[in-house]
């Protein structure tokens, strides 16, 4: 039985990844490495959503214990075009670097089930990160699930998040349009 590494940027975006996975013999672990989310507070919850979902799957999971917030928004900081793209090889590198470390057979992310991800850009960086670290990036589009991901999740009950993580995300999210293109229009300058 092949063993995978997951990904896992919270509770609710693992449910249709684990299911699939398990359904095709994945032997699965967990990984949660998300430094890109803020505030502290919106980590932690999304973090004790992933415990409780995994507790009730009963799915193991590596949780990371470095928050690299830091280092996050320094790598950003007058590239916020580019935050998705740093943010993902950030992610996925630390998830390609500990599966080849952990001796699993590939690596994978629930990034890829969300409608609202640049799923593409995943699949490149993901790929790339498993070159580097010599282990197999899994593709698989777990998009179709993404809805049913979102139903299950409410009757769990999970803390379900609404917005990506960073703090631009959080600012797309919940500023008017105006103030979010005031903020971005110096950053190709």
């Amino acid at each position: 039985m092949a063993k995978v590494l997951l990904h896992i940027c919270c509770g609710p975006c693992a449910i249709y990844p684990v299911s699939t996975l398990r359904e095709h013999g994945y032997d699965l672990m967990g990984y949660f490495y998300n430094p890109n989310i803020h505030p502290y507070t919106e980590y932690l919850k999304r973090k004790e959503a992933l415990e409780q979902f995994a507790e009730l799957v009963q799915l193991k999971v590596i949780y990371d214990k470095k928050y690299d917030l830091k280092e996050f928004l320094q790598s950003i900081s007058y590239r916020e075009t580019k935050r998705c793209l740093i943010c993902y090889k950030m992610r996925l590198e630390a998830a390609a670097h500990i599966a080849k470390k952990g001796k699993f057979d590939y690596f994978t992310t629930t990034l890829l089930v969300s409608r609202y991800q640049k799923h593409n850009l995943i699949v490149e960086i993901g790929e790339e990160a498993g070159k580097k670290y010599g282990i197999p990036f899994l593709y698989q589009d777990f998009r179709e699930g993404f809805k049913e991901g979102i139903e299950i999740s409410k009757n769990m009950g999970l803390y379900r998040q609404q917005y990506c993580g960073c703090i631009y995300s959080e600012l797309e999210r919940y500023a008017p349009k105006s103030v979010v293109q005031e903020v971005l229009k110096g950053e190709n300058n």
